[in-house]
C-alpha cells in the first residue's frame, strides 16, 4: 500500500503535462485542418454515398453539404485553444467529444493511432494540464499550480507500455517473421527518391521487421531506465520519422515523441521548456479524498484496455482471417487483404433478382473493404436490403463467389455465398459461422 501511494500520489513537478498540453494541442489542429487540406474529409466523409460506422453507432453520420469542414475546422480552433490552454476544460471536451463521434462515424479509413488519439484526448480532459503558462491562468481564470499528482504520469506510460508490447506481440506470426509482410509493406514506396530502392532489398526487409518487434517490445523500459533513456529517445526518433516519411501516418510519429516528456526528470523538462517555472521539489505524498474513486476508476479502465486486445484468442479461427477482434488491438500494419465478389439482392415477394454494381453505390476505397471485410460486407447488405426494401418488400443479400488472399496469397473462399447477409445477425465477441474456414497455415 506504502508503495502505491508514493507511486500515484506523491506530488511531481507538472512540466511534462504542461508542454505535452502544447504540443498535443498543436497536434490535433495540424490533423485537423491537415484532413481538409489534404481531401481527407472530402474522401472518407463528404463523397460517400454511404459510409461504414462502427456497428451500432449509425445514428452517427456526416454533416450534410461542406458541414464536415466546418466540423473539422472547429476541431483544429479547438486545438489551438488547447495549446494555448484558452478555456481549456471546455477546448478539450469539445474536441474529445467531436473525435470520438468522427471516429466512431467510419471506419473505411480506420487508424490505430484514431483509437489512441481517443483515448489520451479522453485523459486530457481529466488532467489539470492548463494550471501554468495558459491564458487561462494569465487572465486569472485558474489558480498557478506548478505539481501534478505521480499518477498522471504513469497513466501515460501504462497506456504506452500496453500499446507498443501488444503490437510487438501481434507481429510474432509466420508473415512478420519471415519478412514477407514487410515486402508488401515496402513495394508501394519503391519510387521513393534516395530510399526506395533500398527498401526493396531482402536485407533491409529483415532490418525493418526485426527492430519492429525489438523497439515495440522494449521502447517504453528502455525510456523509463535512466541509464538507456537518452539513447531510447534518439531510437524513436528515427525510428518515428522513418514511419512518417515512408507510410505517412499523420500526426502519430510527432504524437508519439511528445509522448516522451513524461519519461524524462520533471526538472529537465522544466529546465528546456520553462526556464522561468517555479521548481516544485516538495515531494509530499498527499491522498485525496476521492483516493479509492480514483483507483477503481484507474483499474476498469485498464483491466479493459489489456482484455480487449486479447479478445481474438477466445473467438475460433485465425483473426488474419476472420478479422474479428482485430480493431482496437494494436495490430498494426499487419496484414494486407484484397477481396471479390458478387453481392446479388433477392427480393423474396416478387423473387426479381439483382446483381449490384458497387460502383453504383462505393467509393474505390469502400470497394476495396467491402470484399476483403466481413463486417464491411455485413453492413453493405444492411444498406442494400433498406434501398431495395423502401416498400416493406422482403429482402435477402448474398455475397456470391467471396473469395479473399491476405498477404498476397491465393484467393480463398472468404464468406458462404448461401447466407443471407441483410437477415443476419452480427455478434460482436464471437465467431460468425458464415465466414468460412482460413486456410492459412503456419500463422
Amino acid at each position: 500500500i506504502i508503495m502505491w501511494n508514493t507511486l500515484l500520489f506523491r506530488k511531481i513537478d507538472n512540466s511534462p503535462l504542461l508542454i505535452f498540453r502544447i504540443f498535443f494541442g498543436f497536434l490535433i489542429a495540424c490533423e485537423s485542418f491537415g484532413a481538409i487540406a489534404t481531401g481527407w474529409v472530402r474522401r472518407n466523409l463528404i463523397a460517400p454515398r454511404f459510409n461504414f460506422p462502427f456497428i451500432d453507432f449509425d445514428w452517427l453520420q456526416p454533416l450534410p453539404g461542406n458541414g464536415m469542414y466546418v466540423y473539422f475546422a472547429i476541431m483544429g480552433i479547438m486545438g489551438i485553444c488547447i495549446a494555448l490552454g484558452y478555456k481549456y476544460r471546455f477546448s478539450i471536451i469539445s474536441f474529445t467529444v467531436l473525435w470520438t463521434a468522427v471516429y466512431l462515424m467510419q471506419k473505411t479509413a480506420y487508424n490505430n493511432h484514431y483509437y489512441l488519439l481517443v483515448l489520451i484526448s479522453l485523459f486530457m480532459c481529466f488532467v489539470p494540464a492548463e494550471k501554468n503558462y495558459s491564458l487561462d491562468y494569465k487572465r486569472k481564470r485558474e489558480q498557478r499550480i506548478d505539481w501534478m499528482f505521480g499518477y498522471i504520469k504513469w497513466i501515460v506510460v501504462l497506456q504506452l507500455f500496453i500499446v507498443y508490447v501488444y503490437a510487438s506481440i501481434a507481429k510474432l506470426y509466420g508473415d512478420w517473421l519471415d519478412f514477407s509482410m514487410i515486402r508488401i509493406l515496402m513495394k508501394p514506396v519503391a519510387n521513393y527518391p534516395l530510399i526506395g530502392e533500398l527498401l526493396q532489398e531482402d536485407w533491409a526487409h529483415k532490418i525493418i521487421g526485426t527492430t519492429g518487434i525489438l523497439f515495440d517490445l522494449l521502447i517504453i523500459p528502455a525510456l523509463l531506465w535512466k541509464r538507456t533513456r537518452k539513447v531510447a529517445f534518439f531510437l524513436s526518433i528515427f525510428f518515428h520519422l522513418f514511419n512518417s516519411i515512408v507510410f505517412q501516418i499523420g500526426i502519430f510519429p510527432f504524437l508519439s515523441l511528445a509522448f516522451s516528456v513524461f519519461f524524462f526528470e520533471p526538472e529537465t523538462i522544466r529546465h528546456i521548456f520553462f526556464k522561468t517555472k517555479t521548481t516544485y521539489t516538495a515531494n509530499e505524498i498527499v491522498l485525496p479524498k476521492y483516493k479509492n474513486g480514483i483507483i477503481t476508476v484507474l483499474g476498469i479502465y485498464f483491466i479493459v484496455q489489456l482484455l480487449l486486445p486479447i479478445r481474438h484468442y477466445f473467438i475460433a479461427d485465425d483473426v488474419l482471417w476472420t478479422e474479428e477482434g482485430h480493431r482496437l488491438s494494436w495490430r498494426m500494419m499487419l496484414r494486407s487483404r484484397t477481396g471479390k465478389g458478387t453481392f446479388k439482392v433477392v427480393n423474396n415477394d416478387t423473387g426479381e433478382k439483382t446483381i449490384i454494381n458497387p460502383k453504383e453505390f462505393l467509393n474505390s476505397g469502400q470497394q476495396r473493404k467491402v470484399f476483403a471485410y466481413p463486417d464491411f460486407a455485413w453492413q453493405f447488405a444492411g444498406y442494400l436490403n433498406e434501398e431495395f426494401s423502401q416498400n416493406g418488400e422482403d429482402i435477402s443479400v448474398y455475397l456470391e463467389n467471396s473469395r479473399v488472399s491476405v498477404n498476397g496469397r491465393p484467393f480463398s473462399p472468404f464468406i458462404n455465398p448461401k447466407t443471407d447477409l441483410a437477415n443476419t445477425p452480427w455478434l460482436p465477441f464471437a465467431h460468425h459461422e458464415w465466414i468460412l474456414p482460413s486456410p492459412l497455415k503456419d500463422n
